[in-house]
């Protein structure tokens, strides 16, 4: 079980004043996150398979904050075109990241690509096993102004 937050006088104070001086959609809209670390051992995999190949999935989850290992085996295609924003970070392997207009890009160990809601409709395809740090979440909605 783990142990509840403890805040210094300060830092309580601190937390009661920005609580205070908000507003009632401004406090619904906080989500913040205290510091904790991830164990991803201790995350469950589950599986979600591709128009070739499968998907494994670690995920956990915030209040508008979707957290992710996923790995994809070895000929993976995904089974859909995605619009949603995401930070994709390489950890190991080659991906290709299709475009539905038919561009390619490759990402590879070390590489990272970002884009916001609605901006693309993207999908996955590995040739090889690939495994990507997948972070999405409500601040990669699409501002449109």
């Amino acid at each position: 079980m783990q142990k509840p937050l403890l805040l210094s006088p300060f830092l309580q104070k601190k937390v009661n004043e920005n609580s205070t001086d908000k507003t009632e959609d401004q406090k619904m809209s906080n989500k913040n996150i205290p510091f904790q670390t991830i164990n991803w051992s201790d995350i469950p995999k589950t599986e979600h398979k591709g128009e070739t190949g499968i998907a494994y999935w670690q995920t956990t989850q915030f209040d508008g904050l979707r957290i992710r290992i996923v790995e994809y085996s070895k000929g993976y295609i995904a089974d859909h075109w995605c619009q949603k924003g995401h930070i994709v970070h390489c950890l190991e392997g080659d991906l290709v990241s299709e475009l539905k207009d038919g561009s390619k890009f490759i990402l590879q160990k070390g590489m990272t690509y970002v884009v916001s809601d609605e901006l693309s409709s993207h999908r996955s395809i590995a040739e090889n096993r690939v495994q990507l740090l997948i972070i999405d979440g409500d601040f990669l909605r699409q501002i449109i102004e």
